[in-house]
């Protein structure tokens, strides 16, 4: 979860520096991109290779919200209602296809 100044996002990250590592475990969830959409009741945004805040090279899948600001109390209601069902149904997929990621430890 990240929550700035103009946007708000919550996405699982790969970040292992080894971009064809990366490459690899992104393959893996694509192969649970329905699973994972249905749990989420809703379509994310999927990333190979791309720069996060710090610029590093991560691939995530990622959902936005855009406009909404930590800074500003009056949408601290909106960001919880978008990140409390996404939190939940993340924790119900992963409980399920944690396994099939096992080989990547």
């Amino acid at each position: 979860m990240h929550a700035e100044a103009k946007e708000a996002f919550i996405a699982i990250s790969i970040t292992d520096p080894d971009a064809g590592i990366q490459e690899l475990i992104f393959e893996q969830f694509l192969s649970f991109k329905n699973i994972l959409h249905s749990s989420l009741n809703e379509e994310w945004e999927w990333q190979l290779h791309t720069r996060d805040e710090n610029y590093k090279t991560v691939s995530r899948i990622v959902k936005f919200l855009p406009g909404a600001s930590i800074y500003r109390q009056e949408d601290w209601p909106a960001l919880i209602s978008f990140f409390k069902p996404r939190i939940i149904a993340l924790d119900e997929f992963w409980s399920d296809a944690q396994y099939s990621f096992d080989l990547f430890k």
